[in-house]
């Protein structure tokens, strides 16, 4: 083994930043590509409104309960104080993940005795459902739900 010269502790020194400085590089770039964006154009105003539209949600008394299941797909059942279903207006459903929006998906749900179906497939691990609907008053529904889905 001969003597290490200064050219190749210089070689090994600027080899192991670069591998350091290419890997962060290729991780902010992960970052930034997947990150979906904003939740609301202007926090503020949103802030203004969030207490009186939780109010008049919480006064619905509605519970939510999703479920999916291979084959038959993604259903949600919203029931009422007394755990009577109930029928919803205005559904929309973004599914994806939590961690990038490659796989956001707006499934088209049918009313099935009481239920809301949705045949769509999901792969393994997590997903997040921001559900929206109205009450037949016009009060508005929110509600974000974490699904798991084994493999």
């Amino acid at each position: 083994m001969g003597e290490i010269t200064g050219r190749q502790v210089l070689g090994i020194t600027v080899g192991a930043f670069a591998v350091i400085i290419g890997v962060n590089v290729f991780m902010a770039w992960e970052a930034v590509s997947t990150f979906p964006g904003l939740e609301v154009q202007n926090s503020y105003v949103a802030s203004q409104q969030f207490e009186a539209a939780r109010e008049a949600q919480d006064a619905l008394g509605w519970t939510l309960v999703e479920a999916y299941e291979p084959g038959r797909g993604l259903t949600l059942r919203f029931t009422d104080a007394a755990g009577q279903p109930v029928q919803v207006e205005g559904l929309e459903v973004l599914v994806g993940r939590t961690t990038s929006a490659a796989e956001d998906q707006w499934p088209a749900f049918a009313h099935e005795a009481g239920t809301y179906v949705a045949g769509i497939g999901l792969g393994p691990g997590k997903w997040m459902l921001h559900v929206t609907a109205s009450a037949a008053d016009g009060t508005r529904f929110q509600q974000r739900l974490d699904l798991y889905v084994k493999g």
